[in-house]
């Protein structure tokens, strides 16, 4: 890969470290910060409130998709991916600046829930602008290893706020981070986000974008209507997300806390054991984006789908018991590793099967209503099971929903070596897999 190529690759990836680091610290601090907008009572109900506004956020994800995806098929990636790191921006500040229940009452948990519906906006939209933008700018061959990147650039945000985490818990007492120090991680964000948004005015826009060959009307590019004609690839995208986003989201934004409060793990161990499984799990994003530059992106996914469909229960199980750092960081790493071959390629895959005129809204709409179903409520869904008493039916709903993809993973097509420049469109006969691009 040129020079220019990683150029690309670093100024799209580092915005979305960005990105995903306001986006995870909320879930990472929630513990700190849940009794702040709240009034005393159970602790699983104030993390359940947490996670409520949690999930709206992801409710307004597929709001940023459509927006920003449309911006992104319009306007080009680069104006997609500038608006959505002003948003987030925005939304770090309002969280560093909301008052507590005791100054404003629920006046805190309003200003909280705004944040987080901007979050939803900008996350929205910067996973399918991103997704496109690394998918795009990489030579044909290297459109695995390219956009798994996306993914190391994720993990990074979320490994850079665990790592400010664990400083924090050793630097500051338990009662100042749960009365302030909190609010030190978002305040880090918005200060990253500047920084980034001055980076993406001045990146490339996409060849594959400016060169586009598609005879899609200007007037229908990003529109309901044009994404309406690739209805089949939007169902199949909410379909191949269905058990990734499940499976990703239990075992990254949710593990502290199960880990915490289900396990038994001190606040400070439960959080060690994610920071160090997450270092390892972004260095094997690229290994398995290569691999599958190789053999493909369907043998990658489907292992991927076996391993969380029999695997989940007795990990999460034997997680529950595993009483120190170690066993909890083998187990840990074990369901981080069957999940790569989700994360790793997902990206690219969705980004494969729409053209050009339409890929940015292809990508984040369906991906976007797909994580606000399944992914935003995962961690809601394993507090209810355990406020329900039953704890161990969330492992089985984990593994019922990666049962799912792997029938869809077994019937869809290979996409590794479509032409981005030449998606076959309806109504026309163009080779459903075309010739390796060299």
């Amino acid at each position: 890969m040129g020079r220019e190529h990683w150029k690309k690759i670093w100024v799209g990836s580092a915005g979305n470290m960005v990105e995903w680091f306001d986006w995870f610290v909320y879930a990472s601090f929630a513990t700190y910060f849940a009794g702040a907008f709240f009034p005393d009572g159970n602790d699983t109900a104030k993390l359940m409130n947490t996670a409520g506004i949690f999930a709206v956020g992801f409710f307004m994800r597929p709001v940023g998709g459509w927006l920003l995806g449309r911006v992104g098929d319009r306007k080009g990636r680069k104006a997609a991916l500038t608006l959505t790191v002003s948003l987030m921006s925005a939304s770090a500040v309002l969280i560093a600046i909301a008052p507590t229940y005791g100054v404003a009452g629920y006046g805190g948990a309003v200003v909280l829930l705004v944040a987080r519906l901007l979050q939803g906006l900008s996350v929205g939209g910067e996973y399918a602008a991103s997704a496109t933008y690394l998918t795009e700018a990489s030579a044909p061959q290297h459109r695995g290893f390219a956009s798994s990147f996306q993914y190391v650039s994720m993990t990074a945000g979320q490994i850079v706020g665990l790592g400010l985490q664990i400083v924090l818990q050793r630097t500051m007492s338990d009662d100042a981070l749960h009365s302030w120090g909190w609010r030190i991680p978002f305040i880090i964000g918005a200060l990253g986000a500047a920084i980034v948004f001055y980076l993406r005015r001045n990146m490339l826009e996409t060849e594959v974008y400016e060169e586009s060959g598609d005879d899609t009307p200007a007037g229908d590019k990003g529109t309901i209507k044009a994404l309406w004609a690739h209805k089949r690839e939007a169902f199949l995208v909410i379909a191949l997300t269905m058990g990734g986003t499940v499976a990703y989201y239990t075992y990254t934004t949710y593990l502290t806390k199960y880990l915490s409060n289900s396990a038994g793990l001190p606040k400070q161990t439960a959080t060690l054991v994610s920071f160090c499984a997450l270092i390892v799990f972004a260095c094997l994003q690229p290994l398995a984006g290569k691999l599958s530059d190789r053999i493909g992106r369907r043998p990658l996914l489907i292992t991927f789908a076996v391993g969380s469909t029999f695997l989940t229960v007795p990990i999460m199980t034997l997680l529950k018991h595993a009483g120190s750092f170690w066993p909890a960081l083998g187990l840990s790493l074990l369901a981080l590793v069957v999940i790569t071959g989700y994360t790793s390629i997902n990206a690219c895959v969705k980004a494969e099967l729409f053209p050009t005129s339409i890929r940015a809204l292809g990508v984040a709409l369906p991906y976007a209503i797909a994580n606000a179903l399944f992914g935003g409520t995962a961690e809601y869904v394993a507090l209810w099971f355990k406020d329900a008493g039953v704890e161990s039916g969330f492992y089985w709903y984990v593994a019922g929903c990666a049962a799912v993809s792997l029938v869809v993973y077994l019937t869809m097509r290979e996409t590794r070596d479509i032409d981005l420049k030449r998606v076959a469109v309806p109504d026309q006969e163009v080779e459903t897999v075309p010739s390796r691009v060299a």
